[in-house]
C-alpha cells in the first residue's frame, strides 16, 4: 500500500471515530503542551537572568567592591551577618588606592544608596532609592539620559544639589509635565532636576524607574554614610577576561590595604552576576532534569490509551482485515495502515499541545512578572515524542492486525 493511501484511509477513519480519536491523544496533547510551556518559562527566565537582572542590577562585565554582598543567595545565618557588618566599610582612600592601581583600562564610580521619601510641591513619592554617585554611575549601568543631561565631574567635586531622576518617578512627581529645572526636596534640601533616565520597565514585577542619583559630593551623602564612606566601588572593563584581571588586581589592592596574611580569608567582597547566573543555572538544571520524567509519565500513559484505542479498533475492523487480505492485502500493507493510524493520531495530538503550550506561555508572560520564550527546539522536540510515541504504541496493534489470519477473520463477525 503506497503511504499516500495509508495517509487517506487514517484520516478517513480519524474523521469517522471524532470522538474515539479525541480521547486517544489526550495524554500526548498534555505532555507535549506541558513541555513547551515550561521549557519557555525557563528559557524566558535564563534570557531574562542573563540580560535584564544580571545587566540591569550588576551590570555587564562588571563588579563590585563592597562591605558585604548587596544580593545574598541562598540561607544567610545570623552568625554569617554578624561577621559581614564587623567588616570595615569602604572607604574614599580604599575606592582612590583601587581606581588608580589597576592596569587593566576600566570605567570605576562609587556609589551610595538609601531611601527617602522626595516630594515636588503637593506631590511626594515615598520609599525611592535615592543613589550618591561619581559622573561614571550611569555609564556603568548603561542608563541613558531621555531628557535634559546627566552631571558632570566638576558638579560632583563641587557639590551641586542636582538631580537626575528615574522615568516613573519624574512622571509620578510632575504628571506629565517637563521636569527638567524644577525644584525636588530629599532630607528637606532643595535639588534641581537637570535629567530624566529612558524607561527601564520592570523586573519581576518591581519598577526600575523609581529612583533619584545626585552627585557624590551633594549634601544627599551625608545621610546615606558615615563621612569618607562608600557603600560601594563599581568598576566596569571592556571584557569578561579584562574584568577577572581588574578583579584580581583590585583583590591584590585591598588585602594590601588591609593588611591581610596569606591565610586570612578577604573581609570584603567583589561581587559579580556570575553568582546571581550561578545560582540560576542551579536552579534551571534542576527544572530542566525534573523535566523529561513529568512530561514522560504523560507521553507513556498516552501511549497507552492510543494502543487501547488501537486495539479496539483491530477488534472492530477484523472482518474489513479480513476482506482487505481476501483481496490480496499484504502483512506490511495492514501494518502500515495501523502505524500510519497512530501515528497521525499522536502527532495531532502533539500539535495541539504545541499551540496551547505556546498560548500557555504567552499568557504567563503577559499576566504575571515571569518572561517566556518559546524554545524552536522544543516545538520540534514535542511534535517528534508524538509521533514517535504513535509509531511505538500502534507496533503492537498493527502487527497484531497483520497476523490475523484472512479465513477467521471473515468469520469473527458472521
Amino acid at each position: 500500500m503506497p503511504l499516500f493511501e495509508a495517509l487517506r484511509l487514517a484520516l478517513q477513519t480519524i474523521r469517522a471515530q471524532k470522538l474515539k480519536s479525541a480521547f486517544s491523544i489526550v495524554g500526548v496533547f498534555i505532555g507535549v503542551m506541558f513541555l513547551i510551556a515550561v521549557v519557555s518559562v525557563v528559557q524566558g527566565m535564563n534570557r531574562y537572568m542573563t540580560e535584564k537582572f544580571a545587566g540591569t542590577i550588576l551590570g555587564v562585565n562588571t563588579f563590585r567592591l563592597r562591605q558585604f554582598p548587596d544580593v545574598q543567595l541562598g540561607n544567610v545565618t545570623d552568625s554569617t551577618w554578624r561577621s559581614w557588618l564587623r567588616r570595615p566599610r569602604v572607604t574614599y582612600a580604599d575606592v582612590q588606592a583601587v581606581a588608580q592601581g589597576v592596569s587593566v583600562p576600566v570605567v570605576a564610580a562609587w556609589e551610595s544608596s538609601t531611601r527617602a521619601t522626595l516630594t515636588a510641591g503637593r506631590k511626594q513619592a515615598k520609599d525611592v532609592q535615592v543613589t550618591a554617585a561619581t559622573e561614571p554611575y550611569f555609564e556603568i549601568r548603561s542608563l541613558r539620559v531621555e531628557q535634559g543631561r546627566a552631571f558632570s565631574g566638576q558638579e560632583v567635586l563641587a557639590g551641586v544639589p542636582v538631580l537626575v531622576l528615574g522615568h516613573e518617578l519624574a512622571d509620578k512627581l510632575f504628571e506629565g509635565q517637563d521636569p527638567i529645572g524644577r525644584e525636588v526636596r530629599v532630607f528637606g534640601i532643595p535639588y534641581r532636576v537637570i535629567g530624566v533616565v529612558e524607561k527601564q520597565g520592570n523586573l519581576f514585577g518591581l519598577s526600575l524607574d523609581k529612583f533619584a542619583v545626585a552627585p557624590a559630593g551633594a549634601p544627599l551623602k551625608r545621610y546615606i554614610n558615615p563621612p569618607r564612606v562608600v557603600d560601594a566601588l563599581a568598576v566596569k572593563a571592556g571584557s569578561q577576561s579584562a574584568m577577572r584581571e581588574a578583579m584580581t588586581q583590585t583583590e591584590a589592592i585591598m588585602r594590601s590595604r588591609r593588611h591581610l596574611r596569606p591565610r586570612q580569608t578577604d573581609d570584603f567582597v567583589l561581587e559579580t552576576a556570575d553568582e546571581v547566573l550561578d545560582f540560576w543555572g542551579k536552579i534551571s538544571r534542576v527544572l530542566f532534569v525534573a523535566l523529561p520524567g513529568l512530561v514522560a509519565i504523560s507521553l507513556v500513559v498516552g501511549g497507552i490509551v492510543i494502543m487501547n484505542i488501537m486495539l479496539m479498533a483491530v477488534a472492530e475492523r477484523t472482518r474489513e482485515i479480513g476482506i482487505r487480505k481476501s483481496l490480496g492485502a499484504r502483512r506490511r500493507d495492514i501494518l502500515r495502515q495501523f502505524l500510519v493510524e497512530a501515528a497521525m493520531l499522536s502527532t495531532a495530538g502533539a500539535a495541539g499541545g504545541v499551540a496551547v503550550g505556546i498560548g500557555l506561555a504567552g499568557a504567563v508572560a503577559a499576566t504575571t512578572p515571569l518572561p517566556a520564550a518559546v524554545a524552536p527546539w522544543s516545538i520540534l522536540v514535542g511534535v517528534a515524542l508524538g509521533a514517535g510515541v504513535g509509531i511505538v504504541a500502534g507496533v503492537y496493534p498493527a502487527s497484531r492486525a497483520a497476523r490475523l489470519d484472512p479465513i477467521a477473520a471473515l468469520r469473527h463477525e458472521t
